[in-house]
């Protein structure tokens, strides 16, 4: 019993110590900030004309949806990256699954972007994209 009390005491004191060794010596690497306002805003390859002219090319209507008589609009969030690619594409509000699935897998088909430039550097921008789905 005599003997179990010192080395309990001893692995008390140890795990603070290798955890303060370890938080020491583990460098975690910071991500870049992503930016919502920047001086100048990222720009799709031709300009919103052109956005809305490949939405239109691209976009799918869902048979089931139309089927079903499904409207309303998708808004999808994603990143521009510095080197115009999209990344971290969410929908955030969307009428139904269907057309949900449509609309995300055209917005990660999207060609680069030209990036947001903050100082005069290009920088990660936030972009939320509203994408109608309507029935003639």
């Amino acid at each position: 019993m005599k003997r179990m009390i010192p080395l309990t005491l001893a692995l008390m004191l140890a795990v603070p110590l290798a955890a303060q060794v370890e938080s020491q010596s583990v460098a975690i690497p910071e991500e870049e900030p992503v930016y919502t306002v920047v001086e100048e805003d990222p720009e799709f390859p031709g300009g919103m004309e052109a956005l809305y002219q490949y939405l239109s090319s691209n976009i799918k209507y869902p048979e089931k949806a139309k089927a079903e008589k499904i409207t309303g609009r998708v808004f999808i969030s994603f990143v521009i990256e510095k080197d115009g690619s999209i990344s971290n594409a969410k929908v955030l509000r969307c009428p139904d699954e269907m057309l949900c699935d449509e609309a995300m897998r055209v917005v990660k088909a999207m060609p680069k972007w030209k990036p947001g430039r903050q100082r005069g550097k290009r920088v990660r921008t936030q972009y939320t994209l509203p994408i109608s789905f309507t029935l003639n």
